[in-house]
């Protein structure tokens, strides 16, 4: 075939680099828009912050609660000084048999380039809460040594998952230590504060704190319970305790209570958890009887372009090469940031419009909502409405909400109409904070209670919201 031109006319969609940075900063959370805008401001000199606006955070910045429905669960930071467990090597043991100071988490480091919160973790780690006990108590080094080697091995909940019949072969052998002295050992750590210490599994772990208190009878017949019938206790089997122990009501209801206020996790308290802060994105307040969404000033950065780099290259028309390109990039960015605000904007306004009655009355009055009808509502995407609602956030009366939090799925009515899911979550709630202890709620009668409001919900349904709200069943909340 002869080759030959032709004119062909198509429509085709082209995501130009203004476009493609619009949708990058619509999705990024206000902790990672700070961030990109620092690379920005150290890439582009024509870009500067105005003047009074820093780029941290305020002390403003509310905390996030336990009930924000934020998809990523709160970050933990571990104690700087922890070490593998168990995995210990003999190498840790010096000639006199002392327990090296390497693997008790201090390190001979320069001053100037510790940081002070691995600093403060490390002064509040339980290996340093317990070594410093240790170092008080009036052992031989030797066995001060062995005890050091059982608290490496703990878990950060203060266990000790492995056997001392594991750990024996991990010691150096030329120091002959053999299981009487690892058991002799273990007995010191499981002496030591918290209460708790050493256990080898939760019933020794309650029955070691039992045994810390004063003898009574109380204390006496909550420790009996603890070594001999805690099965019983899980199934909440209240009447076969009372026939084995002979009690009455009210003493294994006492019993009961110090036995729950027991801490399963001693170790735990020692741990060092990085608080996360969110910065809302908007502030929701009621004015002259109407709910209405504004942008949070805390949480929008002041860009501007750079007046001396500007004029310039004003100055120098034609001649500005590279600046002149800078000039562009910072004008879209500019411009990109402030239609990331407005449509968050323009989107939480409607998603208050739409669940004004939540403002109002709380979770019970929670209606359906979909990505979509926002969408449809303000003419976007609907992917861009999931942009927008991930990883922001609404300060509200009623607490810090995620903006995702407001859409869910729906339950069917009586009446032809539909309830939300959280709505009905919080239904499930009241119900159970409103029943009998003696006798709880099953989630057939929950199903059923609900049916009587107008409100179809199969049991599964019942069950799977129940989970997601951390309610036990009916079987572990009977009390006595």
């Amino acid at each position: 075939m002869k080759p030959s031109l032709q004119l062909k006319i198509s429509q085709h969609l082209t995501l130009t680099p203004q476009l493609q940075q619009s949708i990058k900063l619509l999705q990024l959370s206000t902790l990672e828009l700070n961030q990109e805008l620092e690379r920005f401001l150290l890439e582009n000199p024509m870009l500067e912050r105005e003047d009074g606006d820093g780029s941290d955070f305020s002390p403003g910045a509310a905390q996030a609660p336990s009930g924000t429905t934020d998809s990523g669960s709160q970050s933990e930071t571990p104690a700087a000084s922890e070490e593998p467990q168990g995995e210990s090597e003999p190498a840790n043991f010096d000639e006199a048999g002392e327990w090296s100071s390497a693997s008790s988490g201090s390190s001979n480091r320069d001053d100037d380039d510790t940081d002070f919160q691995e600093l403060q973790a490390a002064g509040t780690s339980l290996r340093d809460h317990l070594d410093q006990q240790v170092s008080l108590s009036p052992l031989s080094d030797r066995d001060r040594a062995l005890v050091r080697f059982l608290i490496e091995a703990l878990d950060e909940d203060g266990y000790l998952n492995q056997s001392l019949e594991e750990l024996l072969p991990l010691l150096p052998p030329e120091l002959e230590y053999d299981l009487d002295d690892l058991t002799i050992a273990l007995r010191h750590v499981q002496h030591l504060d918290p209460a708790g210490i050493g256990a080898r599994n939760p019933q020794e772990c309650l029955s070691l704190q039992l045994r810390a208190m004063l003898p009574g009878a109380t204390r006496d017949l909550a420790l009996r319970i603890v070594d001999e019938y805690l099965d019983l206790l899980a199934e909440r089997n209240f009447v076969r305790i009372k026939r084995a122990t002979g009690c009455d009501d009210d003493a294994l209801r006492a019993a009961h209570a110090l036995i729950c206020g027991l801490d399963p996790h001693p170790g735990s308290q020692h741990s060092v958890q990085e608080t996360r802060y969110i910065l809302p994105d908007v502030i929701v307040r009621k004015l002259r009887g109407r709910w209405t969404v504004s942008l949070n000033p805390e949480a929008m950065p002041k860009l501007r372009i750079n007046s001396l780099y500007a004029s310039i290259l004003q100055q120098n028309r034609g001649s500005g090469g590279a600046l002149t390109s800078q000039l562009q990039e910072a004008r879209w960015l500019i411009k990109n940031v402030q239609q990331r605000f407005d449509t968050i904007l323009r989107v939480s306004q409607a998603i208050v419009d739409q669940q004004r009655q939540f403002f109002d009355y709380g979770d019970v009055a929670m209606r359906p909502l979909t990505l979509r009808e926002i969408a449809d509502q303000l003419e976007l995407h609907e992917s861009t409405v999931s942009r927008v609602t991930t990883q922001k956030f609404m300060a509200t009366p009623r607490g810090v909400f995620e903006l995702k939090y407001f859409f869910g799925s729906h339950v069917a009515t009586d009446t032809g109409g539909a309830a939300s899911s959280t709505a009905i979550r919080a239904l499930i709630r009241q119900l159970v904070e409103a029943e009998d202890r003696k006798k709880p709620l099953s989630d057939a009668k929950i199903a059923e209670l609900l049916g009587q409001q107008g409100i179809v919900v199969a049991r599964r349904t019942i069950a799977k919201y129940r989970e997601s709200l951390n309610i036990p069943p009916v079987s572990l909340r009977k009390t006595i």
